[in-house]
Parts: structure tokens; C-alpha cells; sequence
């Protein structure tokens, strides 16, 4: 069985950040498992700016952002295409990749698998299931991987930060969001982001508005909305379903054996930028006895 002092589950920033600073603090039997073709996470989609600041001190967009933190895990074993299935003891889990599946034991464990946006069944919205109705990762991959224009005029459900990556972009392939619909009364972005989303882009923020469904037979029409007491229909053709993170946690959550690991990034607590992500990982590096 091949085994290592520690093993990182996930290659998004947070992964890549731990293992960069474990390399640093001279560690170097450890392995990166992440499941995607290339490592980098979420940031590799998103093709605006605004990635950096909070770890690197610069901005930069999402796909730099995921170049640069590759470039500083450079000589790490990182071994992407590779699904972790479970565990079959504490502290050892199936693997599996191109090669087959196979056993690896850790003395120590680390989750870095994110979280990812809660699905429209869990918010309760009702109304025609159709294509045009998407999250804003699936958003992100039509528009900055397949340079797809999904639709025209859609409606953003959402005030989070990620609710605004969805606005910048729907921007970069001339898309006008009909409007950002928001359950709460304020936005949990930062509040000028509402002023932003108004002046820079001609999209209004609709707060304390609930989405009642989704109307439409074949393409997504029009949505309805109850606002302020009363229902309202908003016309559009599409629908992005933002935010209400949850944990990327179903190795913990369904494991027949709990495993002892160390959880970082946006797998535990408030949901984070990447970057922030980034200089909370390497500080946990910094400060954990491996």
C-alpha cells in the first residue's frame, strides 16, 4: 500500500496554498489529490479581475490567480483526474484515477475540497425546469471555457460575492441581467457592490424579493417574484441561481470510518474569497504539528 506522511485532498487554492507552505517548511512526502483535469479550482473560471489581494497583494484575474498558485506548488506531487471515494479506515482511503483504484494511507489528512452553490430543489423554486437555468460555476464555464452565450436578458438570483462574479461575467459577452434579485434586506456582498451593479452595468437590485417561479415552456420567459407584499413579473430568459455555499464535505458526512483530518478553506466555516482562502491555509500550514 502506498502510503505518505500527508495527503491534501483538493487542488483548489486553499490545497495548493497548504501544500506550498508544507514544501517550504521542508515536508515533501505529501500528495495532492484533485479530481478536476487541472488544478486551481474555481478561480480557473473566472475570467475577471479582482483575485489576489488578500494573499499575493495584486490583482489578478481568476486564471492567472490558479496559474500562479500551480507555479509556487511546482514540485509538489500533485496527481489531478483523481477521485477519493472513501475511507475503509481512519486514516486510510480508495483512490481512484485513469490507472484503476487502488488503497493509500496518510498519517495526516487534509480536506480541502471547497463548497460549492446550493441547487435550486434545495431553495424550494418552483416553476418549468429548462436549460436556461444554471448556477453560477455552469455560467462560468459556458461563457469564459466554451465562450457560450447561454442567453440575453437573464435575472440573478442572489447578493453574494459570487452573485456579482455572475453580473462581471455576463459582462464579458455583452449579457444584461434584467435584474439581481435578493431574499434579504441588504446585499452580503459589500454594500457599494449594489451601487456598482446599478451604475456600472445597468442591472437593479431588487432586495427583501423572493423568487416564486420560473416561467416558461421551452425557454425560460419570465420569472415571478413576490416583493414588498405583493407579485410582480420580471421578463427574461434566463435564470442564474447564486450563492448559499455548502460544504464539499460527503467524505466526512458519509463515511462508514471517520477519518482524523484537518479541514481547510471553504470545506469549514464562513465562505471565503480565494484568496483569503489562500493566506488562511498557509497560516494553518504554518501553525499545525506535521
Amino acid at each position: 500500500m502506498e502510503k505518505h506522511r500527508v495527503v491534501i485532498i483538493g487542488g483548489g487554492p486553499a490545497g495548493l496554498a497548504f501544500a506550498t507552505r508544507l514544501k517550504a517548511r521542508g515536508i515533501s512526502n505529501m500528495v495532492v489529490f484533485e479530481r478536476e483535469q487541472e488544478a486551481g479550482g474555481i478561480p480557473r473560471h473566472c475570467g475577471h479581475w479582482g483575485f489576489g489581494w488578500e494573499s499575493h497583494r495584486r490583482l489578478m484575474s481568476g486564471p492567472k490567480f490558479a496559474v500562479r498558485l500551480r507555479e509556487e506548488a511546482r514540485g509538489v506531487d500533485l496527481r489531478t483526474g483523481t477521485t477519493v471515494l472513501g475511507f475503509t479506515a481512519p486514516q486510510v482511503m480508495r483512490v481512484q484515477n485513469a490507472k484503476g483504484i487502488s488503497e493509500i494511507a496518510a498519517e495526516h489528512i487534509v480536506l480541502a475540497t471547497g463548497a460549492r452553490e446550493s441547487s435550486r430543489a434545495s431553495r424550494l423554486i418552483g416553476g418549468a425546469r429548462l436549460p436556461q437555468v444554471m448556477n453560477t460555476g455552469t455560467l462560468q464555464q459556458l461563457v469564459y471555457l466554451k465562450h457560450l452565450k447561454p442567453f440575453s436578458r437573464p435575472v440573478i438570483i442572489g447578493g453574494e460575492w459570487v452573485s456579482f462574479s455572475a453580473l462581471m461575467t455576463c459582462n464579458y459577452l455583452g449579457i444584461r441581467p434584467a435584474a439581481m434579485i435578493v431574499e434579504e434586506p441588504n446585499i452580503a456582498a459589500p454594500w457599494f457592490f449594489s451601487w456598482g451593479a446599478r451604475l456600472r452595468y445597468g442591472v437593479p437590485v431588487k432586495t427583501t424579493t423572493r423568487l416564486i417561479a420560473i416561467n416558461g415552456i421551452s425557454a425560460v420567459e419570465s420569472v415571478e417574484v413576490e416583493r414588498r407584499g405583493g407579485r410582480e413579473t420580471i421578463a427574461c430568459d434566463g435564470v442564474i441561481v447564486s450563492g448559499k455555499f455548502v460544504p464539499e464535505d460527503p467524505l466526512l458526512t458519509n463515511a462508514a470510518t471517520t477519518p482524523q483530518v484537518t479541514l481547510v478553506g471553504n470545506v469549514q466555516g464562513e465562505l471565503k474569497t480565494a484568496g483569503r482562502c489562500v493566506a488562511e491555509a498557509r497560516a494553518l500550514a504554518d501553525r499545525i504539528s506535521i
